[in-house]
C-alpha cells in the first residue's frame, strides 16, 4: 500500500459534533495510513463535543486535526477526491447529498446519537463508549477488506452489510 495514494472516506453527522468526528479519528487511527479520513456536517454545530473529545483522548486515539465543519468544504474544486462516503446518523442519511468528487461509494452506519443521553455523567460517558466501541467495530471490519482486489458491486455490498451488522451488546 505504500506505493499507492491512501484512500480517502468522508463520516457524515448532522452536527459534526461526536459520531463523526469519532469515525474520523478511528479511521485514522486504525487505518495505518492506508486511509484518510475526514468528517463533516450537514449542519456543522462548530464545536467538538466535549465528551467526544475527551473519550478519544481517554483512548489515546488523534485529536490535533479534529474540528466541526460543513460538508461543503468536500464539495469544492480543490477538495479531496472520495473514495468513500458514510452517514453515522438517519437525519444527514434523509438528506440530499451533494455531487462528491470521485464518485465515491457510500453507505449508512448509523449509530444512536449519544450527546442526545441526558443522565448522569456515567450514564452519558457510557453512551459516547457505546458508539465509539460500535464505530470502532465497524472500522475494524472495513479497514480488514481487500478493497483493491474487490470490484465496485462487491465493496459496496460489504459496506452496506457493515451498516446493518447487529449492534453490540454492550455489559450491564
Amino acid at each position: 500500500m505504500s506505493d499507492q495514494e491512501p484512500y480517502r472516506a468522508l463520516f457524515l453527522c448532522t452536527e459534526n459534533s461526536a459520531r463523526s468526528i469519532m469515525a474520523e479519528s478511528l479511521l485514522n487511527y486504525w487505518a495505518g495510513g492506508a486511509f484518510r479520513a475526514y468528517s463533516a456536517g450537514t449542519h456543522p454545530k462548530g464545536t467538538i463535543n466535549l465528551v467526544a473529545l475527551n473519550l478519544l483522548r481517554h483512548m489515546n486515539l488523534p485529536t490535533e486535526s479534529l474540528r466541526s465543519k460543513s460538508w461543503d468544504e468536500f464539495t469544492t474544486p480543490d477538495a479531496p477526491v472520495l473514495d468513500f462516503v458514510f452517514t453515522v446518523c438517519d437525519r444527514a442519511a434523509g438528506e440530499t447529498c451533494p455531487v462528491w468528487p470521485g464518485d465515491p461509494l457510500s453507505a449508512h452506519w448509523g449509530v444512536p446519537d449519544p450527546a442526545l443521553d441526558t443522565g448522569s455523567d456515567a450514564e452519558r460517558w457510557a453512551a459516547f463508549r457505546d458508539v465509539f466501541h460500535e464505530l470502532e467495530s465497524h472500522i475494524k471490519v472495513f479497514t480488514s477488506l481487500p478493497h483493491a482486489s474487490l470490484d465496485r458491486m462487491r465493496l459496496q455490498q460489504h459496506l452496506e452489510d457493515i451498516g446493518r451488522a447487529p449492534r453490540r451488546l454492550q455489559p450491564a
